[in-house]
């Protein structure tokens, strides 16, 4: 019997390398094709351990059901959702419009979930995954050995985080900025730069750091200490971060991992007597409405917030339609000049 290569989408290793199918998956779980079909379905009474031969068969193969076949087995759903860490504050929101923007007018619903660092997250996400046609997970709100299973159930992308194989990621270019902010501070005469996020935290913040490490490398300034870490990119979390490296009267500047932490800087920098931007210089990241009111205005960086959203919205319908998308797409950002370094902005 021919066993038609259309009954399955993977990706391939290499361009002439044929794509693995649904036959593959369940010789490799050692079950039958359709005990692959009830294993990645949530709601079909499965065997425990039978369920997980099959995600891992899947995962090694890098294989998921084609749109196609789920829509012939009446299994279209109408709906995609996104996964974020938090929705709290303007990036977030952002994002969330620009995806909900791409999906107005395809006759399907959005669905937003916030995980919050909960610890029932994981088994929500699951769930929510066997009611979608595909899924855009920001952040590393979902660990990778469940992202790995939602994988091969329906189409994901995520947003924000670091490249899994076959996956395809939206992300904003964060290093090269965060270098040239960082020059731009040592032009300024600044020398004792203090980081303020917690890089542990996010990816984008993770590469915001290494890009103010790079700048100082390359210019031969010794890093002064290492991050000033926050538990949220909040403005309370920018406030205490603050009133904690103030103290060292020596700190000419802080680069803030968000604005949202700048301007919690600015109020300790008033608390303790630091004029900005006479002796304390600051800069943010994001460029969300608060960075053009604040007083001086804050010199930061731009990201495509909503642009995020819609790109990853794009891409999860190019391939629920069933087409194939880049490993990685890179969106811009741009320094953003204004008075909080020192210059007349």
């Amino acid at each position: 019997m021919t066993r038609p290569d259309n009954e399955a989408v993977g990706r391939a290793d290499g361009p002439h390398r044929r794509r693995p199918t649904v036959y593959q998956v369940a010789e490799l779980a050692g079950v039958s094709i359709a005990t692959v079909s009830r294993a990645l379905r949530a709601d079909e009474p499965v065997a425990p351990e039978t369920r997980r031969r099959v995600l891992a068969a899947a995962r090694t193969l890098n294989w998921w059901p084609s749109r196609a076949a789920q829509t012939l087995a009446g299994e279209k759903h109408d709906a995609v959702a996104i996964i974020m860490p938090d929705l709290a504050g303007p990036y977030y929101a952002q994002v969330v419009a620009g995806f909900e923007s791409e999906v107005v007018g395809r006759d399907s619903v959005v669905m937003v979930m916030a995980t919050h660092g909960r610890a029932a997250s994981e088994r929500l996400a699951r769930d929510l995954a066997s009611r979608i046609d595909g899924l855009v997970v920001m952040g590393e709100s979902v660990p990778e050995p469940t992202l790995h299973e939602m994988v091969a159930q329906v189409p994901v992308v995520l947003l924000a985080r670091p490249a899994l194989p076959a996956v395809t990621t939206v992300v904003c270019e964060n290093v090269q900025a965060a270098e040239t902010l960082t020059r731009h501070l040592f032009d300024h005469g600044r020398r004792r730069l203090r980081f303020v996020g917690d890089p542990e935290g996010t990816p984008d913040v993770r590469e915001r750091w290494t890009g103010f490490v790079r700048a100082h490398t390359d210019a031969g300034v010794p890093l002064l200490a290492g991050p000033a870490e926050c538990e949220r990119l909040e403005a309370e979390s920018g406030y205490r971060a603050g009133l904690e490296i103030l103290r060292d009267p020596e700190v000419d500047a802080v680069f803030c991992a968000n604005d949202e932490l700048a301007s919690g800087v600015y109020r300790a920098a008033a608390e303790v007597g630091r004029t900005v931007p006479g002796d304390l210089a600051v800069t943010g990241w994001d460029d969300v409405t608060l960075a053009a009111h604040l007083s001086p205005r804050l010199t930061t960086v731009r990201q495509p917030m909503r642009e995020l959203g819609a790109a990853a919205a794009r891409l999860l319908f190019d391939q629920i339609g069933g087409a194939r998308t880049p490993p990685t797409v890179q969106l811009d950002t741009e320094v953003v000049i204004r008075a909080s370094c020192g210059c007349h902005g």
